[in-house]
């Protein structure tokens, strides 16, 4: 076993990204502070070529340092806009016929494990702040709340974290 150089990867370039089909999901970042996670979230969906990435609210937004730090040049190939409130991006979305999904445990969340997407339907993910969550006024607006079953001391993940797994759950779904 050996690891494999940046060229064995076969990656696509940020051209060829723009022009590739995308995963049929959309994530929406409702008031995350910090940036790292910011950073992190853009490179996931450059790792699971996901469509668009709407920031609200304080969420920061390229260019800038700190997103850079983690984000490693994928804020040059993932689509993005910004809102200043995350339940206009939301209602924005709806009208393109997205299901929207809450990333939130709420009374009606199922296990993310449990979600069986549906192949040709298209879907927005929507991440909270990191104390506060998913804000009330958005969470009215899903159609399905998902989370990720802990059996820990502490109620919930980084930001960064919940993404990474959730967006995996539905590119492995979907893709693989």
């Amino acid at each position: 076993m050996k690891k494999l150089k940046l060229e064995e990867l076969g990656r696509i370039s940020v051209d060829e990204f723009k022009e590739a089909e995308k995963l049929p999901v959309c994530i929406v970042l409702d008031n995350v502070r910090s940036l790292h996670n910011v950073g992190s979230a853009f490179r996931t969906a450059d790792a699971f070529r996901i469509e668009k990435i709407f920031l609200t609210g304080i969420t920061g937004t390229p260019p800038h340092r700190e997103i850079q730090k983690s984000a490693l040049g994928a804020t040059e190939s993932v689509a993005w806009e910004y809102f200043e409130h995350a339940a206009e991006a939301v209602q924005k979305i709806k009208t393109s016929e997205y299901e929207i999904i809450i990333i939130e445990q709420t009374t009606t969340s199922e296990p993310v494990q449990n979600f069986v997407p549906v192949s040709g339907k298209k879907y927005c993910l929507v991440f909270g702040n990191e104390v506060e969550g998913v804000r009330d006024d958005v969470i009215a607006l899903g159609d399905r709340a998902l989370e990720i079953p802990q059996t820990g001391t502490k109620h919930s993940l980084n930001i960064s974290v919940c993404l990474g797994i959730v967006t995996w759950e539905l590119f492995r779904k979907l893709k693989l």
